[in-house]
């Protein structure tokens, strides 16, 4: 269960546990009656760290693929709502403390009725999300989803994380030239970079890699790293839940 979840069987019965003290009505218990929280619970958690085709899940349980659709679309708003206490939101933010933050795009199919979701960056369609940490690699935040065409610097904006902090105590890459805080230097047009910003830029880049480890390890949730196959109005959604799910297992 581990191998194909990430979580313990001890957590799996705390996270059923969590949403059983919801209590919920039975309108809303969802999931499948022939699954049962616990097996609609693993269904998903595989789903969302392993991104299997559900023809598979559903064969593994000896259900039918609608079934194990039915306990994916129950469950992750239950995860997002259960878990919420334990995602940082950025008032939480320490105005004393060094970050680092960098955009990814977690992809999904070309959606041909949604262009916005098209990042030219990276070449493939997706949903922009603003990661921050601490320059030891420890994960301090993670925005909402953007539609994935939004400039980084764009994003970060949109968030307000830096509202109420001093971006010049933050670091990242070029995308955020313009805010005010630690970024590379960018060439000239028709020029070169003098030798004490090429020094510069190398120093700022031995920093920022720590943010693109953060990011990695987030990305073993396989769903934010392969292209998500459910209805496209489910994604940030699941992006919430795995994001819940991400600080809930580093608690």
């Amino acid at each position: 269960m581990y191998n194909t979840t990430g979580f313990t069987r001890a957590e799996i019965a705390e996270l059923c546990t969590r949403i059983e003290a919801r209590k919920l009505a039975p309108a809303m218990r969802g999931w499948p009656p022939v699954l049962g929280l616990r097996n609609a619970l693993t269904v998903t958690l595989t789903y969302m760290r392993r991104n299997r085709v559900q023809a598979e899940i559903a064969e593994a349980y000896g259900v039918s693929q609608p079934t194990i659709s039915r306990a994916i679309s129950a469950i992750t708003p239950l995860l997002m709502n259960v878990l919420l206490d334990f995602v940082p939101i950025a008032d939480e933010l320490d105005s004393k403390t060094c970050y680092i933050v960098d955009g990814t795009l977690l992809p999904c199919w070309s959606w041909a009725a949604h262009p916005e979701l098209y990042s030219g960056k990276h070449k493939t369609t997706g949903m922009n999300v603003q990661v921050v940490c601490t320059i030891d690699g420890c994960l301090a935040w993670i925005s909402d989803p953007l539609p994935g065409s939004r400039h980084d610097s764009y994003c970060l904006g949109e968030s307000g994380v830096l509202a109420a902090l001093d971006p010049r105590m933050w670091a990242g890459d070029k995308g955020y030239v313009g805010n005010n805080m630690i970024t590379p230097f960018k060439k000239p047009a028709g020029g070169e970079l003098l030798d004490w910003q090429k020094e510069v830029n190398t120093q700022v880049n031995k920093i920022r890699y720590v943010i693109e480890q953060v990011i990695a390890n987030f990305k073993t949730w396989r769903i934010m790293h392969t292209d998500y196959r459910r209805p496209i109005e489910t994604f940030p959604t699941t992006i919430s839940a795995v994001i819940g799910l991400h600080f809930y297992k580093s608690a």
